[in-house]
């Protein structure tokens, strides 16, 4: 029996090193890596974390300044939409959503495996028909 479970460890880092071979796997790092080196757009998230972490506080007060939760919340959403807008963090989000994808589809064989199903021929589709004990996970 542990020489199996060592089979499966050691067949899981073969897939492990089989994804990070994977172009989708490449390009999220590449964009990641774009990402955190982008000045412009590390500022604008320093100052979205900092208006939120504002936004929280003046939340956990009980006396709420109703004024100064509207000015925050129109700051985060205008920060938002300007991080959104930024070409390093498009690109980012687009090469994520495939990286995404791929681990779902990975995660959907294994567990609809575990649950019985054959690994050759289950479905990397999503479809959800309300009972989770066999779902691979929601996006």
């Amino acid at each position: 029996m542990e020489n199996e479970q060592m089979d499966i460890i050691a067949m899981t880092r073969k897939l492990g090193a089989m994804l990070q071979q994977d172009d989708r796997y490449t390009a999220y790092h590449l964009a990641k890596q774009a990402n955190d080196q982008d000045e412009d757009l590390q500022k604008l998230i320093g100052e979205f974390n900092l208006k939120r972490m504002e936004l929280n506080s003046e939340m956990s007060k009980p006396d709420k300044d109703r004024d100064k939760l509207t000015a925050l919340d129109g700051k985060i959403k205008e920060l938002y939409g300007q991080i959104m807008a930024n070409k390093n963090m498009a690109v980012f989000n687009n090469v994520k959503n495939a990286m995404d994808e791929l681990l779902s589809q990975i995660n959907m064989i294994i567990t609809m495996s575990a649950n019985g199903e054959d690994p050759a021929t289950c479905s990397v589709e999503h479809s959800c028909g309300g009972n989770c004990s066999s779902c691979g996970g929601c996006h």
